[in-house]
């Protein structure tokens, strides 16, 4: 079975796939730039264990990281478990997708996983916002080539930064509310933070439509609050919450020659 880990700066997501490309399981952990090799085993060994899971089962592995120090204990961790290097995906290199970037370097692991595996599942054009940390708009031509995106504050990113500096402003549940017109401060907030994230994907990924001409492009949403954000708007023809694990696979099956 494939192990594929998505580390994010605040969250990271596991997907076990079956021989088949199903996911099987799938676990979430907070991100700390502090754990060890062993500190990650750990980890990984309770999940496996509470699920019924044998970590044996596990012959191959794949790690896309943001956090550089969390992509060296995860590659010596699951190197020890496979008796072999586990794919690590590296930021610039487009793994059978060209990218047409000035600087290839400038694209995030986990960015190229996810274009690499919207390619796959939806054809090409194709863009995804993805909502985690930071929201990142990644964008695939009609010709299947990477063109880049867009980067801004991610949601809870923006809602913390308000919370902590507005002494009058409380933390408020995020989820859509039924309008725009808030009645009170609490339905502002969330107004403002969930309409507002979405109507600025709504707005980048017009421009960028328009930007590339030709057919439209699909819009995929993904990331922890995609579905919170997909309440407020019609923009996402599909919400897939696994894009950037299927993509780390995807990688490794370019490499092996099988994509």
């Amino acid at each position: 079975m494939f192990l594929a880990i998505d580390v994010g700066n605040t969250q990271s997501t596991l997907g076990l796939f079956d021989d088949g490309g199903t996911l099987v399981h799938g676990w979430r952990m907070s991100t700390d730039a502090t754990d060890t090799s062993d500190m990650l085993h750990s980890r990984l060994w309770g999940f496996f264990m509470k699920d019924g899971l044998e970590l044996g089962c596990v012959s191959e592995a794949g790690v896309a990281s943001v956090v550089p120090a969390l992509e060296r204990s995860w590659r010596r961790c699951l190197g020890q478990h496979l008796g072999h290097e586990p794919l690590v995906v590296s930021a610039g290199r487009g793994y059978g997708m060209r990218v047409a970037m000035p600087d290839p370097r400038q694209v995030g692991a986990d960015r190229i996983a996810n274009a690499i595996a919207a390619r796959a599942t939806y054809g090409a054009p194709v863009i995804v916002v993805d909502f985690g940390t930071a929201t990142n708009i990644d964008v695939v031509d009609a010709a299947g080539a990477y063109r880049g995106g867009a980067i801004s504050p991610g949601l809870m990113l923006s809602a913390n930064a308000l919370f902590a500096r507005a002494a009058k402003l409380a933390s408020v549940p995020i989820e859509a509310p039924e309008r725009a017109l808030g009645d009170g401060t609490e339905a502002a907030l969330q107004s403002g933070l969930v309409i507002g994230a979405a109507a600025q994907a709504e707005g980048l990924v017009a421009r960028i439509q328009a930007e590339l001409g030709g057919p439209r492009a699909t819009v995929v949403g993904t990331g922890g609050l995609a579905r919170t954000v997909a309440r407020a708007t019609s923009l996402f023809d599909a919400i897939d919450p696994d894009l950037t694990l299927r993509g780390i696979r995807e990688i490794w099956l370019w490499g092996q020659g099988r994509a």
